[in-house]
């Protein structure tokens, strides 16, 4: 698979950068297993040489979960597609004629709490390599259309589907324990199109670390103090166009808004 994937991962990478749409899977054969997908990415970042400032982790659902061997996905966030929330709705680019979609989630910052740290087994000890929490959108976008229709492996092939993260006000730390008590809607040019809880996403956010820990370990990529993890979608998976206007709610702690751009 190495060499097919260096040339899909080119065809990604070319993409991403020129921002021009992909009507086809490049080379016609999508990866048959996560294996294969997570090196396809992994090409892509050696390819790029560009910092990254976190991750995103999605969800696997029925069956594939099953066939896959893995619940959940985690693909790169670069440094300068993270952006912090201000009074304004933050402008946000999206692959024109790909697929882009918007959703409401908790960011948590990486803090290893030792060079040599084990993955934690928990969600307690996850919890013990986090140093900040905050309310967030991110903005998932690929320049293959068909990337979420054609399911988990061509996700994780071009970089996990994502296209930059909005940080939103923190959550203060005597909430860490009952995020999934706090409600999340998600609107779009005004109308709600989600409302749920942490209650609904596996095993909460604290769970997407713990899966990503152990993922980047199995792949030989050593933490960074921090990084970001989007940790899941919580009211969905909602797709979005260029124009469109995106706020996010947090019962209790707080409001974040972007505008979605070409």
């Amino acid at each position: 698979m190495s060499v097919a994937a260096r040339d899909i991962a080119e065809v990604f990478v070319n993409a991403r950068r020129s921002g021009d749409a992909l009507s086809a899977y490049p080379g016609g054969t999508a990866p048959a297993d996560l294996d294969e997908a997570y090196a396809i990415q992994d090409m892509a970042l050696e390819i790029w040489n560009r910092p990254v400032g976190g991750w995103k982790v999605g969800k696997i659902n029925p069956p594939a979960d099953d066939a896959l061997g893995a619940n959940r996905l985690a693909g790169p966030i670069f440094s300068d597609t993270i952006v912090v929330a201000q009074h304004e709705p933050v402008p946000m680019p999206v692959f024109k004629q790909g697929f882009a979609a918007a959703e409401a989630e908790f960011m948590l910052r990486l803090a290893p709490p030792a060079p040599d740290a084990p993955v934690p087994q928990s969600n307690e000890e996850a919890m013990a390599w986090i140093d900040e929490v905050r309310i967030g959108i991110e903005i998932a976008s690929s320049p293959y259309p068909g990337i979420n229709r054609d399911g988990p492996c061509v996700t994780v092939s071009d970089h996990g589907n994502n296209a930059g993260l909005v940080l939103g006000a923190p959550v203060g730390r005597g909430l860490w324990d009952d995020l999934s008590t706090i409600e999340a809607t998600l609107e779009i040019n005004g109308e709600s199109v989600g409302r749920a809880t942490t209650a609904t996403m596996l095993d909460g956010p604290f769970g997407a670390v713990r899966f990503l820990l152990g993922n980047l370990a199995g792949r030989g990529i050593a933490p960074a103090a921090g990084w970001w993890v989007s940790s899941g979608a919580i009211t969905g998976v909602h797709e979005v166009a260029p124009g469109d206007a995106v706020v996010a709610r947090f019962s209790g702690v707080g409001d974040l808004a972007a505008t979605i751009a070409r």
